[in-house]
């Protein structure tokens, strides 16, 4: 399935139906008075955040929602039905902003979560409403009222705790791959990685995070180079950012502290908020580095990259020294949901503690 994690659409809802002027005609009823009935409630547009899926691609290929306007009123006062409503299926995560103003309306953040995004217009009152004693034979009427309309922009933000950074066969889906579900492509050549994956992965029978692989990023990514760039705003939501890095290129010329600090600096002409997110370095391939050397090497590197933070030594391929780094995630993540979790006053009556204790 393509990616698409920006769309943008026009939604209506229904028109509410007009009134009706209509007077009740029988036999032997020679003052039968008005029955007009009120026109029907224009449809709603709705919103759901399904879990099943993952990106807006419906989206581009169906930009129009309307949804059904009311039922005009009728005589023996009947009213108009109201018009039908539609519900849009949208990936956990969208962002619904106003395309003209670029305000955000909306945020689907659980899954099932549902929102109303336009409503259908009331519909309008039909003779019988306007009947008074003055007024017997009243043919007033009232049009329905017109439903609103919207012209939308939705972006997709994944919902991941931890998101993986680094160039292009640092790998990022090698590692994605060991610790998760998640089966994406890999292969022996850059820009593997087309698009974002997600993976659970399971620390415990209770305990797991959701990780997020992205396309690699290479220097002049903010102005647009490479691919990693487009997928850059699926980071801001995460508790934590692994930085990958290659500890063992390929080619032999290749300087991994430039490039690490090339990185970082693209990260940080991108979103500061995001640059000062929680980073940790992950110094990935050390099984290609001879056992002798090995050391030596991650020293040099982290001198000459004047690295603050938590470094860890892995080989996603292997496993070897993924375990203890995945645990050491999970503390960090759930510490996290815990301090984010808003502090509630609980009433000592419900704690069985007597208030007027000293």
């Amino acid at each position: 399935m393509k990616f698409v994690d920006e769309a943008y659409i026009d939604i209506s809802a229904g028109d509410g139906g007009a009134g009706c002027v209509s007077f009740r005609h029988e036999k032997y009823k020679e003052f039968g008075g008005p029955n007009g009935g009120d026109g029907g409630r224009g449809g709603h547009v709705f919103a759901v955040a399904d879990s099943n899926l993952n990106t807006l691609v419906d989206f581009r290929f169906s930009r129009r929602h309307e949804a059904k306007r009311g039922e005009h009123g009728m005589g023996s006062d009947m009213f108009g039905a109201a018009g039908d409503d539609i519900t849009l299926k949208m990936p956990v995560g969208t962002i619904i902003t106003d395309a003209e103003t670029g305000e955000v309306l909306f945020e689907l953040l659980v899954p099932g979560e549902v929102i109303t995004i336009a409503k259908g217009g009331d519909g309008g009152f039909g003779n019988m409403r306007f009947k008074s004693a003055i007024n017997r034979a009243p043919r007033q009427k009232t049009p329905g009222w017109p439903g609103e309309k919207f012209e939308l922009k939705l972006e997709l933000k994944v919902l991941a705790d931890v998101g993986l950074l680094g160039m292009p066969n640092a790998g990022k889906s090698t590692f994605i791959t060991a610790v998760s579900n998640a089966r994406p492509r890999i292969a022996d050549y850059p820009f593997t990685t087309l698009h974002p994956n997600l993976g659970v992965v399971r620390v415990a029978p209770e305990q797991s995070f959701v990780v997020a692989d992205l396309p690699g990023l290479i220097e002049g990514a903010a102005e647009g180079a490479g691919l990693g760039h487009q997928f850059l705003r699926h980071l801001q939501r995460t508790r934590l950012l692994l930085h990958i890095v290659d500890i063992a290129p390929f080619d032999e010329g290749v300087d991994t502290v430039k490039q690490a600090k090339a990185i970082v600096n693209e990260l940080k002409k991108y979103d500061p908020k995001l640059y000062a997110k929680p980073r940790w370095l992950v110094l990935n391939k050390v099984d290609m580095l001879p056992l002798e050397e090995r050391e030596a090497v991650i020293k040099d590197f982290i001198k000459r990259y004047k690295f603050k933070g938590p470094v860890f030594q892995i080989s996603a391929l292997t496993r070897e020294g993924c375990e203890p780094l995945i645990k050491e995630i999970y503390k960090h993540v759930k510490a996290q949901q815990v301090a984010e979790q808003p502090h509630v006053e609980i009433d000592p009556r419900f704690t069985g503690e007597d208030p007027t204790a000293p």
